[in-house]
């Protein structure tokens, strides 16, 4: 499962991140809105943890493009406002938890399970191009029926240009969610990664083929298209 933070409080941002990482889930963490519209734009997300107050607005602003681009999606506010009429109306606005600050790690982590423990939610069946098909849900790749195994990298660059298949993937967004924040990545990291992902794919019939889009970045597409 993977989840989405848009947290502007930079000591609070870091807890939680590291909190939801060692609980077993992936994090990406975004401070405004105008980059969390980006991030969902960009990635799969099964749930957001959104702070109400941003440097450029109210966070539930964001809720109703969240909900166009993935019906399925979990949101649980995380904020200082706590007043009922400001519950009631992020609530309203389609969260569907709502948690005060200061809050305990422990129940964070129980809501966000408790989350997506309740029924309702978007299943979304595997991608499949060409022979290759990827679960979303599991992060189990085959060819042809067949499991094939990838690096912790390889799979991470796959999972990211299935979900746009035939539409460019930009470069940033690509080592954004191959390497994090990491400061020591070498500028041909990318390359190196999409050189042996299309090796890969090749040897084991994927029927697929990585396009570099000079000057923007990569797509995967069906073979032949």
């Amino acid at each position: 499962m993977k989840i989405l933070l848009i947290e502007d409080e930079k000591e609070m941002a870091r807890l939680v991140a590291s909190l939801i990482a060692h609980s077993g889930f992936k994090i990406d963490v975004v401070t405004t809105i105008a980059d969390a519209f980006l991030a969902i734009r960009e990635g799969a997300y099964d749930l957001l943890l959104l702070d109400r107050r941003l440097p450029d607005g109210d966070g539930a602003s964001i809720l109703k493009t969240a909900r166009q681009l993935h019906p399925g999606i979990r949101v649980i506010m995380l904020t200082a406002l706590d007043a009922l009429s400001d519950k009631i109306s992020g609530l309203n606005a389609g969260a569907d938890d709502y948690l005060t600050k200061p809050f305990q790690g422990e129940e964070l982590i129980a809501r966000i399970r408790a989350c997506f423990r309740r029924p309702g939610g978007e299943i979304r069946p595997p991608i499949v191009v060409g022979a290759l098909s990827y679960d979303l849900q599991t992060d189990d790749v085959t060819v042809d029926g067949s499991i094939i195994h990838l690096s912790r990298r390889e799979l991470m660059l796959l999972r990211t240009l299935v979900q746009r298949v035939s539409r460019v993937t930009s470069r940033e967004s690509l080592l954004m969610e191959i390497y994090g924040s990491e400061d020591d990545v070498r500028d041909t990291a990318l390359e190196t990664i999409v050189s042996r992902l299309r090796r890969r794919m090749s040897e084991l019939g994927a029927g697929v083929e990585i396009h570099t889009v000079r000057g923007r970045g990569y797509l995967l597409s069906e073979k032949g298209l």
